[in-house]
């Protein structure tokens, strides 16, 4: 497994960024990054059921389509985003995979409590941590989720509060309780370390494993 962080923060670069190593690269990727302010729905859902673009546009909150289902995400630079990007098993596509053990593997190797749900989300007792969603092209595969570091828990609320009226056919996002992982730690450590102890401990555990 390669794994890649992504130099930007603009969302919309990393979105075409997962969609290109997905439909034009042959090599298993994990990709990594760090988004500016952004709302990123799913590639179903219907913004205005989903999203205040009000209090999105007041606040220079981007507002991204992305190409896995799903619900929509708030990012913020308190939030780590993970892609895994791979070519199908033995040319089986299998989006049953367990892409979320190395995540959960690195949260509990830094004292976290970390647990898979019904929905592939990571959990920390009751809170979520991490959404994730999932897309297949071309005998390749998607899976990417969020971790909750330190994210602004008001703006996410304030954003992700849309009109459900207007949903249509839409699907609609399931609402669910979340924490930062910053708050059940004993250190202080910014997104930024945190990120990069993350990454020292997948490269070991894809060099190992």
């Amino acid at each position: 497994m390669q794994i890649v962080r992504s130099p930007w923060s603009d969302p919309f670069h990393n979105c075409a960024l997962e969609e290109r190593l997905l439909k034009e690269s042959g090599e298993d990727v994990l990709l990594l990054y760090i988004n500016s302010p952004a709302v990123v729905v799913g590639r179903h859902q219907t913004v205005a059921a989903e999203v205040s673009c009000r209090f999105c546009e007041e606040r220079h909150i981007a507002i991204a389509r992305r190409i896995s289902g799903g619900g929509a995400v708030y990012h913020d630079e308190g939030n780590i985003n993970y892609a895994f990007i791979v070519n199908s098993a033995g040319g089986t596509l299998a989006l049953d995979r367990d892409f979320t053990a190395p995540m959960v593997a690195a949260l509990r190797a830094m004292g976290v409590e970390a647990a898979v749900g019904g929905r592939k989300e990571i959990r920390c007792g009751r809170y979520k941590v991490s959404g994730t969603a999932s897309h297949v092209s071309h005998r390749r595969q998607l899976f990417h989720g969020t971790l909750l570091h330190n994210t602004n828990l008001q703006w996410l609320a304030q954003a992700l509060k849309g009109n459900p009226a207007a949903r249509g056919k839409g699907i609609a996002s399931v609402p669910d309780e979340v924490i930062n992982i910053s708050s059940l730690l004993p250190t202080h450590e910014t997104t930024e370390q945190f990120l990069l102890q993350i990454i020292d401990f997948l490269q070991d555990y894809y060099r190992t494993g």
